[in-house]
C-alpha cells in the first residue's frame, strides 16, 4: 500500500467509525481522562497541519488560526493550548465545521502527497498515520465512557467483540537465557521501542490464554476487594477512596453481574476475558492466584508462543527508556519520552486497535490506576 492509499485508508476509517454518533455525543467530557470525539477528529487532523502541511506545503494556508490553540495535545513546542480538562467546554466550533477541517486538510494532504516529497516528510506522515490510529482505538475507549455512564447505556455500531475461551489454560516454558529485545527492522516503530539490547531472564512459565470474567467473579466471590493483603498500598487506597468492587462498567443486579458493552447492557459472559481492568486489580488476582504478572521482557520473548490482541495485557515493568533511548529533537520529540515516569507497560493490542497497528515490541502505558482501556490480565507462575 502506498502512502498516499495508507493515509486516506486512515483518514477516511475515523469518520466511518463515529458514523452512528449523535450530534451531541461529539462534545461531551464526563472525565479529565477522557477527551470528546470532536477534539479526537480534530486533534489528529490538526497533526498533520502542524507538522506537515505548514512546514513543508508551500505557499500552505491555516485553516483557522485558533485551531492549534483549541487542539494542540501536550506538544509545548508547539505553543499554547486549551488545558485538558477543559476540551469538553468547547461547544464551537461546531461538529460541521470540524469535519469541514478535515475535509480541507485531507485535500491538501492529498495533493501534497502526490508531490515528490523527501523521506523525512514520508516519515513524519508515516508517524502521523500512526498517531492517528492511536486515536481512532481511544475514540473507542472515550466513546465507551460517554455512554457506558448515561442512564439508559446509550450504544454504537461496532465491530469489537471478544472471543469465548473454550479451552483450559495451558502453561508455557520459557527457558533460562540471554534474550534480544526492543525493535530490529525496517518497518514502523515508535521510538520507545528502540534501543535493541539483551536481557537475562529466569526460567519461568506464562498462560496461553487471558483471565476469564468466570475466574475474576471467583476472586470477587473470595473477597478480592477486601484483602488487603493481596494490594499495593497504593491500590487499597485507590479501591477504598472509589468503593472500587468489580471491573469498570460491572453492575450486580438480583445477584448477577452485568456489564456495559458497545452492544448494550448485558449479563456478563463467563467465558470471555475480564476487560477494563486497572494494574493494581491485575496485581492483586496475581497475588490471589498465588502467581504474578510477567514483565515486559518475559511477555515479548514468550508472545510468538500465543496469541494476543483481545485485550492490551498489563506487566509488572515500569514504563522506562532503553539503553541508549534517544529523544527526536522538538515537538515529536515530545511523544514519549516525557512521559517515562510513574506508568506502568502493557504489551499486545486490544479489540479497539487498528488492524496491523500493534506488534511484539509495541509498549503501550498508562497510569496504574486507569481502567477505561481495554485491558485484560495474562498470568506467571
Amino acid at each position: 500500500m502506498t502512502l498516499k492509499d495508507s493515509y486516506l485508508k486512515t483518514r477516511q476509517r475515523f469518520t466511518s467509525i463515529c458514523r452512528t454518533l449523535k450530534t451531541e455525543d461529539y462534545s461531551v467530557q464526563p472525565v479529565i481522562f477522557v477527551s470528546p470525539p470532536k477534539w479526537h477528529l480534530a486533534h489528529s487532523t490538526w497533526f498533520f497541519e502542524q507538522f506537515v502541511l505548514s512546514k513543508f506545503k508551500s505557499g500552505y494556508k491555516t485553516f483557522d488560526e485558533d485551531f492549534a490553540y483549541l487542539f494542540n495535545s501536550y506538544y509545548n513546542n508547539a505553543g499554547t493550548r486549551v488545558l485538558r480538562p477543559n476540551r469538553g467546554l468547547m461547544t464551537r466550533p461546531t461538529v460541521d465545521e470540524v469535519y469541514q477541517y478535515r475535509q480541507y486538510v485531507d485535500q491538501e494532504m492529498l495533493k501534497f502527497l502526490s508531490e515528490d516529497i523527501s523521506e523525512e516528510i514520508k516519515k513524519i506522515i508515516e508517524l502521523g498515520i500512526q498517531h492517528e490510529q492511536q486515536h481512532q482505538e481511544l475514540f473507542y475507549y472515550d466513546v465507551k465512557y460517554i455512554l457506558g455512564n448515561q442512564p439508559t447505556f446509550p450504544t454504537i455500531e461496532s465491530d469489537i467483540y471478544f472471543t469465548e475461551i473454550e479451552q483450559p489454560s495451558k502453561w508455557l516454558k520459557i527457558e533460562e537465557g540471554i534474550y534480544d529485545i526492543g525493535h530490529n527492522d525496517d518497518s514502523f516503530c515508535y521510538d520507545n521501542e528502540l534501543g535493541k539490547h539483551k536481557v537475562y531472564l529466569h526460567e519461568f512459565e506464562i498462560s496461553n490464554q487471558l483471565i476469564s470474567n468466570q475466574d475474576y467473579i471467583n476472586f470477587i466471590d473470595a473477597g478480592g476487594y477486601d484483602n488487603f493483603n493481596l494490594w499495593h498500598a497504593e491500590g487499597w487506597d485507590f479501591i477504598q477512596q472509589n468503593a472500587i468492587k468489580a471491573p469498570e462498567y460491572w453492575h450486580k443486579i438480583d445477584g448477577i453481574w452485568h456489564h456495559y458493552t458497545l452492544q448494550g447492557f448485558q449479563e456478563v459472559n463467563l467465558k470471555t476475558p475480564v476487560n477494563h481492568i486497572s494494574f493494581y486489580e491485575a496485581h492483586a488476582f496475581a497475588e490471589w492466584k498465588q502467581m504474578r504478572l510477567p514483565t515486559e521482557f518475559e511477555w515479548e520473548v514468550a508472545s510468538k508462543h500465543f496469541n494476543y490482541g483481545e485485550l492490551w495485557e498489563w506487566t509488572n515493568s515500569a514504563y522506562l527508556p532503553y539503553p541508549n533511548y534517544s529523544k527526536a529533537p522538538g515537538a515529536l520529540g515530545e511523544y514519549n519520552g516525557k512521559f517515562m515516569i510513574n506508568q506502568m507497560v502493557l504489551r499486545g493490542a486490544s479489540a479497539a486497535t487498528v488492524d496491523g497497528h500493534s506488534r511484539s515490541t509495541y509498549r503501550n502505558f498508562f497510569h496504574p490506576e486507569m481502567r477505561w482501556q481495554f485491558s485484560g490480565i495474562r498470568l506467571v507462575k
